[in-house]
């Protein structure tokens, strides 16, 4: 197989140009200012490495939508895909990186979600790049909502088509930007927004883009596992399941507790993303033991269904706490409740207190959110009982800012 290398162009000899003289600026001094903004405006990002052990921190900012991260079932499927197909999948998937336990699982997660096929990447946001890049050629309209994850934004970016974004969740803006174009197009959105944990109208979506020969290409990250029929997803709730106009794409790393994505469609365009998408051909295939985890997930899905609605209670059950404490919380459509700070300094404060206090929270500031309102972001899980979540709304509110 033939690498993917940048053209070099070679430096001019002694007979070039005459060379420029040598600058007293060092490469990356721009980098101090830049840091030096962030922290004015209250942005700056760090690394915390946490423990193996919770050590008595309730866990309310992670993506484990259903508790599996460390269910002995999933822990046990990574052990023995690593201990029988070893600890990396050696080489992309065209090469040596595609195993059978990578074929079962796109296999029986097209099934569970009512697609034809499925192809399984490194991770979601690899996922989502192959589909918008390939899916959007030259000469194609790609309209964008504009709460798209970043993901979504980096694959219009990349794909050679042009991108025009939508105000959010609006088909009407859909319709009006559709019309008057000639050549093929597909509508991008997420199916639940990351941030405010909002859903997308995707029924009216679809219709909207059949009218016009468009293609759908949804996010559903955060609907795996928490919405449709058993945890299917928001496609499969809106009916669209196995449409020839859609494409779905899938997080493995959220309610699955696993690591990875993939993309879920006709058998055609999968086809197509195996030859034409760059993040799938030129990246190194998913680990077994990310594929092994993320299958035991499925299957366990499958004998407990009721683990999706519980996570949606969970999440409306922190929603009526959280506004009867007075804050403002964004109403949830699945498992994500969104809790609005007044500034980023106080998010970052806030997010600080309920830590200290025993409480792990999300904290998105900008440049993460599109509405520049900086907010606290909970996850409900499926496990979480009662006394925690009434445990986790007295923190919120007696942390927050005043």
């Amino acid at each position: 197989m033939s690498t993917n290398r940048h053209p070099v162009t070679p430096a001019p000899g002694p007979s070039g140009a005459a060379c420029a003289p040598p600058s007293t600026r060092a490469p990356f001094d721009w980098i101090d200012e830049q840091a030096r903004l962030r922290a004015d405006a209250g942005l700056v990002r760090t690394l915390r490495p946490r423990a193996a052990a919770a050590g008595g921190l309730l866990d309310l900012a992670s993506n484990d939508y259903l508790g599996l991260t460390r269910h002995p079932e999933i822990t046990d499927g990574a052990a023995a895909a690593a201990q029988r197909w070893g600890g990396g999948a050696t080489g992309s998937r065209l090469v040596t990186g595609s195993t059978e336990l990578h074929a079962e699982l796109e296999r029986e997660l097209a099934e569970f979600c009512g697609f034809e096929a499925a192809l399984v990447l490194s991770s979601g946001y690899a996922a989502n790049l192959a589909a918008v890049t390939a899916l959007a050629p030259h000469g194609s309209l790609i309209v964008s909502d504009a709460g798209n994850h970043a993901s979504l934004i980096d694959g219009c970016r990349l794909a050679r088509g042009a991108t025009q974004v939508v105000p959010h969740t609006d088909p009407e803006a859909v319709r009006k930007t559709l019309e008057g174009h000639e050549g093929p197009a597909v509508m991008v959105s997420d199916s639940v927004f990351s941030v405010d944990g909002d859903a997308a109208p995707l029924a009216e979506l679809a219709n909207v883009c059949r009218e016009f020969g468009a293609g759908l290409i949804v996010d559903d990250a955060h609907g795996l596992g928490v919405l449709g029929d058993g945890g299917r997803g928001a496609p499969q709730a809106a009916g669209l399941a196995g449409a020839a106009d859609t494409v779905v794409t899938v997080t493995l790393s959220k309610s699955f507790g696993s690591q990875g994505g993939a993309v879920l469609g006709p058998a055609k365009v999968i086809d197509h993303l195996v030859n034409a998408a760059r993040t799938f051909i030129f990246d190194t295939g998913l680990a077994p033991a990310a594929v092994g985890a993320a299958l035991a997930a499925l299957r366990l899905l499958r004998r407990e269904p009721e683990r999706a609605a519980r996570a949606r209670q969970v999440a409306a059950e922190l929603h009526r706490l959280l506004t009867a404490e007075g804050l403002s919380a964004v109403r949830p459509d699945a498992a994500v409740v969104s809790v609005r700070a007044p500034s980023p300094e106080s998010a970052v404060r806030w997010a600080a207190d309920c830590r200290a206090a025993g409480l792990a929270v999300g904290c998105f500031r900008p440049p993460s959110v599109p509405d520049g309102i900086s907010r606290l972001r909970l996850t409900a899980r499926a496990d979480l009982t009662g006394p925690q979540i009434a445990d986790a709304v007295r923190v919120i509110s007696r942390a927050a800012p005043r």
